[in-house]
């Protein structure tokens, strides 16, 4: 005959379970390490000072007064500075390694000799030779804080990468920095003045001992459709209808390659040869007789992005302080559900078989 305890059947509930963890605590303190874990390795985990596995215990409190001495940066491993034997892959060169979007206030020179402070988007890359395992990314913010005080120009730009191309030992390398550049614009009749921004980027690309000095530059203008003015027009005059031609606002990206041996062309420069080619840019302060002026402006220079294309073109062709360009142009359409877009290059710097697949969906202008 069995006899069951009552107590036995009965399911422990939260006090149980506590006296039976104080229980095994005290057996614990007070057992040798290798019978704790013939019993379960995690026993030594109840018991401070001891953790499972055999692990030393760590301290969990921030060491505040703690100082690396040079003995003890000795001692760090640095796995992305190691040898060939730990890369992983295929032990390839590689082109551009580096980082990408790391942000500090830089100031610019403007052409009317002032000069403007500005929140400036910093990418800064390098040429990876097979044999060796990685780079040191700080090393590239470094060189670059060293110049961050001067002033900024493509000469500064160019000590920068010397001087992290040297730290690195690699033979190319880049410098990317994005911005929005600001400038005072007058309304067409009110006399009113706003400030229109610019998203510029400066490129200092050295590859193979060739230095390449590339400014980038967004332009926002409005875009009449010719075949839309004309069918407008057709039925005004056809059949007393009144129509109005569609227009979209759109975003040409103007990358140049400058002259070394011509002056300066400055950010302002290349925002007035934009307009002298395409001068319907989007209006910033705007009363009834300026949104009026901005229809007649539209209305005498209608444009396809074919058009767009070939006025910047012809605009940049005749400023000689460019050599290498390419016009990138995106009409936002407002009669379709698609962009109509064109890309037109001259020299070898910008000609490509392939495009970013998503080269025209950065070209909406955000505001």
């Amino acid at each position: 005959m069995n006899v069951h305890n009552r107590e036995i059947d009965a399911m422990p509930g939260r006090e149980d379970a506590e006296r039976a963890l104080e229980i095994l605590r005290r057996w614990a303190n007070t057992a040798p390490a290798a019978e704790l874990s013939t019993v379960d390795p995690a026993l030594a985990a109840l018991v401070a000072g001891r953790p499972a596995d055999g692990y030393p215990a760590l301290s969990r409190a921030y060491p505040h007064g703690f100082q690396a001495d040079d003995a003890y940066k000795a001692t760090m491993p640095d796995l992305q500075n190691g040898p060939a034997s730990l890369i992983r892959g295929a032990k390839r060169p590689i082109q551009h390694v580096g980082i990408s979007n790391f942000r500090l206030p830089i100031r610019f020179l403007t052409r009317d000799n002032g000069d403007l402070t500005l929140e400036t988007s910093v990418t800064g890359t390098v040429s990876l030779e097979a044999e060796k395992k990685g780079i040191n990314m700080s090393r590239i913010m470094r060189s670059f804080y060293a110049h961050a005080e001067r002033t900024f120009s493509f000469e500064v730009i160019e000590a920068a990468l010397d001087s992290y191309k040297s730290d690195l030992e690699s033979f190319d390398a880049r410098i990317m920095m994005r911005f929005s550049f600001p400038m005072k614009v007058r309304s067409l009749r009110s006399g009113l003045e706003g400030f229109q921004y610019y998203d510029f980027a400066l490129e200092l690309v050295e590859q193979a001992g060739v230095v390449k000095k590339i400014m980038h530059m967004d332009y926002v203008y409005s875009s009449t459709c010719p075949c839309s003015l004309e069918l407008s027009e057709h039925a005004r005059r056809e059949r007393g209808q009144l129509a109005t031609p569609h227009s979209q606002r759109s975003v040409a990206r103007i990358s140049v390659v400058l002259d070394p041996d011509a002056p300066c062309l400055w950010f302002e420069d290349l925002i007035e040869i934009c307009r002298s080619a395409v001068p319907t840019e989007t209006q910033v302060m705007v009363k009834r007789e300026d949104e009026q002026a901005f229809a007649e402006l539209n209305a005498a220079h209608p444009i396809f992005v074919e058009d767009a294309a070939r006025l910047f073109c012809e605009a940049l062709e005749r400023e000689p302080r460019i050599d290498d360009f390419r016009v990138v142009a995106s009409h936002q359409e407002s009669l379709h559900s698609h962009d109509a877009v064109s890309v037109l290059t001259e020299g070898p710097t910008f000609a490509a078989e392939s495009l970013d697949p998503k080269l025209f969906a950065t070209l909406i202008h955000h505001g």
